[in-house]
């Protein structure tokens, strides 16, 4: 932060009213910060943040009438490209995991949930008779708020997902080894008790299992969201219901995440036009409007 501040803030705007600053003057910094100083997509929005927040804070407090950041139009970040796990990786590291976050492993490669998900989930959440999974909440784990219980990420997060039979399989393996006592017990827990906290699952189990298994350093849990979209889109399912099954805010997020995943639109414009002709038999050729 400091050293923002003193290589691409104060050089510019040190020694200018907050009041003389106009948008056109920020936008030019902005621009500045890639171009001039060579700084990345992401390097630039924080310093940018930086200073926005300094403008926000002088409208609230009505030392200026508008934020001279609020319309700048800031370098996008490239979205790195997502490489789904094997189903033989989430295999091996199924095995490779303690035996209580098995069933975890297993659940979140087969339905998608997001890690707070998972760990959020209690037995009532589960029905193994109907073969589905309710997301009603998760946990989550803060510096200033520490291991907590709250909704889930967003309105569309609240969803009841299919267990195919490889999930419940793993439900009625993981149950019989860690019984739940009532409704409102957890489905996975930390070793003393109490649900499972990230930090101490990515410490305690994860990342020393990744490691047996082979799986790249750096790979987090939800790399087994990301297996489960890739199983759905390979299969053939529509951006509709991906995007409702991982809970996301609308179907253009699923798209910007995974749409390096479905077939390409060429390969798809020649399936369709062989399929019909493949469909037409010799003497039933396709009518064709000459005016069209």
């Amino acid at each position: 932060m400091a050293q923002h501040l003193r290589c691409y803030v104060y050089p510019a705007w040190e020694k200018r009213a907050l009041g003389a600053i106009k948008p056109g003057d920020v936008q030019s910094w902005v621009t500045s910060l890639t171009t001039t100083h060579g700084l990345a997509a992401s390097t630039s929005r924080t310093v940018f943040n930086t200073v926005n927040a300094v403008f926000r804070a002088a409208v609230r407090d009505r030392m200026i009438p508008h934020n001279p950041c609020a319309e700048a139009k800031l370098p996008s970040v490239p979205r790195k490209k997502v490489v789904p796990l094997a189903v033989e990786q989430v295999r091996t590291l199924s095995e490779e995991i303690p035996a209580r976050c098995k069933g975890l492993v297993l659940l979140g490669a087969a339905t998608g949930l997001r890690p707070g998900e998972l760990f959020g989930l209690q037995a009532r959440h589960l029905d193994l008779l109907h073969a589905t999974v309710s997301v009603e909440q998760q946990v989550q784990q803060t510096a200033r708020h520490g291991v907590y219980v709250c909704p889930p990420k967003t309105a569309r997060s609240h969803r009841t997902v299919p267990l195919p039979r490889v999930a419940v399989d793993a439900m009625k393996d993981h149950l019989r080894d860690f019984p739940a006592d009532g409704p409102e017990s957890w489905i996975f827990t930390a070793p003393q008790g109490g649900p499972v906290v990230y930090t101490h699952f990515m410490d305690g189990s994860w990342r020393p299992a990744c490691a047996k298994a082979g799986i790249p350093k750096g790979t987090g849990p939800h790399a087994l969201r990301h297996h489960y979209a890739s199983l759905l889109i390979k299969h053939g399912e529509s951006v509709k219901t991906v995007s409702e099954r991982l809970g996301h805010t609308n179907a253009a997020m699923t798209l910007n995440i995974y749409t390096h995943l479905w077939p390409d639109s060429e390969e798809r414009t020649r399936a369709a036009v062989d399929k019909a002709y493949a469909d037409q038999s010799a003497d039933a050729q396709p009518q064709v409007d000459e005016a069209a």
